[in-house]
């Protein structure tokens, strides 16, 4: 997705987390060995991955899912907050993605409380029959199956559980009549779905700064 990133953007976002994320070696070295390996700049944010961290921290996660690993770094985020005795399941598309992750999560010392699971990550969920029922679910794949990994996940997540779907807004394309592509419409389908869910409860949050331009939903299930 191409999008422009305000200077302004970065500055703030850089300035909050001069004060509120603190310097990590194990998250430094997961960007830094994704970009040696040549593996897209499309990592989290520090300052959203230290949220994503937070909220799976307020629901006392134990069983968190994610969709889309990339090099690892939103993985370490999540993994950290995960209650004693906790792990989680994360599903990536590319073997050398799953590489690259599987090296930073042993840097991190995290190899213990973390499966990966190499595949279209579409077959990875459907065939997924866990014992306990997930806590927290954090997608972020491939747009076009936004609605199938949704559906999946609330099919596996517990009451109370919480689904959060990344790269929703999109620069406002999402919103934009005009727009007419597979990434939108993988958006369009799942908010269309997500209006007639009497099961959840859900709102989508904007958001600017060094990733530019977008957004997450965040769903609540019943």
């Amino acid at each position: 997705m191409s999008h422009t990133v305000d200077e302004n953007w970065v500055r703030s976002d850089l300035y909050h987390n001069s004060f509120l994320v603190r310097p990590d070696p194990a998250l430094e070295h997961a960007i830094e060995a994704s970009d040696e390996a040549g593996l897209d700049k499309i990592a989290v944010s520090p300052a959203q991955g230290k949220l994503l961290n937070l909220l799976a921290r307020s629901i006392n996660a134990k069983r968190i899912l994610e969709v889309g690993t990339l090099g690892g770094y939103s993985t370490i985020w999540l993994a950290r907050a995960l209650t004693e005795g906790g792990h989680l399941v994360t599903a990536e598309l590319e073997q050398k993605h799953a590489d690259v992750a599987r090296k930073n999560f042993e840097f991190a010392g995290l190899s213990s409380k973390i499966d990966i699971k190499v595949g279209p990550a579409a077959d990875t969920l459907r065939n997924m029959q866990p014992e306990q029922p997930f806590d927290f679910v954090f997608i972020d794949a491939d747009k076009p199956n936004n609605l199938p990994y949704y559906l999946e996940a609330k099919r596996m997540i517990r009451k109370g559980g919480a689904i959060i779907v990344d790269n929703v807004v999109r620069s406002g394309r999402v919103a934009d009549p005009s727009e007419d592509n597979v990434y939108v419409n993988g958006v369009r389908k799942l908010l269309a779905h997500l209006k007639e869910d009497k099961d959840v409860e859900a709102t989508t949050i904007a958001t600017v700064g060094e990733k530019g331009f977008d957004g997450f939903t965040y769903i609540l299930v019943l």
